[in-house]
């Protein structure tokens, strides 16, 4: 048995508890959500899928993207819910072998942005923020710390993970990032309207940070639009759209938006991944439908 999970924090937390209840027998695969949309994902009939687009051959799903509604019978859980590791937790109560009821609960903010000005200006004040942080589906290469934190959080309490020192050495990291990337958005960051449009494409490397900052320091408006290179394959770009955390009167429901362009997502959040040949035929459409803020205008992208 195989669980088949995201990077990020909630995909490592989905990984924490099913390896705590099910009889996992192999590794985890780490993929991205446009993998699987794109069938590049080869799932087996004994593999547990968690935070990411429905598959037919999986033995249990659980997900919570409003994009990723399914009406295929199918044995798991889904729910537009904070997380997916939330569905999980409840999906299975009273089996597991300890408490993991603060680090759901923390999990479900990180992931439905439910954070508070400072969390978002000084994580590093708050332990299971700047943990999240550190976890990226952005370097391939990180597959060992993502397993590592699967068994450091499935056997430890938050103080003893965060003293690991891996754990140490990569907060550490986070926390310079953080201070760059503060720059990076300043610089490269241009105001639309009700949207703060960040534009990556002209740097050699993509800038990584603390992705809420944005929603502080452009407090006027309502919605982020990040446009870059992907990191695994030069010839695409990825699109992502997120509300503000702070400034909730964006009307876009942007999980629906960006289905039509690669992609999906939340209702508040999502990102689409596409050819760059695409890019100057998709990013318009995109912006200008962020920029009228119409609830009910879904255009499809032009051929």
């Amino acid at each position: 048995m195989r669980i088949v999970t995201r990077p990020d924090f909630d995909g490592v937390v989905c990984a924490v508890l099913l390896q705590d209840v099910e009889p996992v027998t192999e590794a985890t695969l780490w993929v991205e959500p446009s993998e699987m949309q794109q069938g590049r994902v080869a799932v087996r009939a004994t593999d547990i899928v968690a935070n990411l687009p429905f598959h037919p051959c999986a033995r249990l799903w659980f997900d919570h993207h409003f994009s990723n509604r399914h009406d295929q019978p199918f044995q798991g859980a889904f729910d537009l819910s904070p997380s997916a590791a939330g569905l999980v937790h409840r999906y299975y109560a009273g089996r597991f072998s300890r408490d993991f009821g603060e680090l759901v609960h923390q999990t479900d903010r990180i992931d439905a942005a439910d954070l508070t000005r400072e969390e978002v200006e000084h994580p590093e004040r708050f332990a299971h923020v700047l943990l999240s942080m550190t976890v990226s589906g952005r370097r391939r290469e990180d597959d060992a710390y993502w397993n590592r934190l699967v068994r450091l959080l499935a056997s430890h309490e938050l103080p003893a993970v965060m003293e690991d020192p891996e754990v140490r050495g990569r907060c550490r990291e986070v926390e310079n990032e953080n201070r760059t990337y503060r720059e990076h958005l300043l610089r490269h960051t241009r105001v639309r309207g009700p949207v703060a449009v960040t534009d990556f494409r002209g740097l050699p490397d993509t800038p990584r940070g603390n992705r809420f900052l944005v929603y502080s320091l452009f407090p006027e408006t309502c919605v982020h639009m990040t446009i870059r290179h992907d990191d695994r394959d030069p010839a695409k770009m990825v699109v992502a759209v997120g509300h503000s955390i702070f400034n909730r009167c964006c009307r876009v429901n942007v999980g629906l938006l960006l289905a039509g362009f690669d992609g999906g997502g939340h209702p508040g959040a999502g990102s689409c991944t596409f050819p760059a040949a695409k890019v100057e035929a998709y990013v318009p459409v995109i912006l200008a439908t962020l920029m009228r803020n119409d609830p009910g205008e879904f255009p499809m992208p032009p051929r």
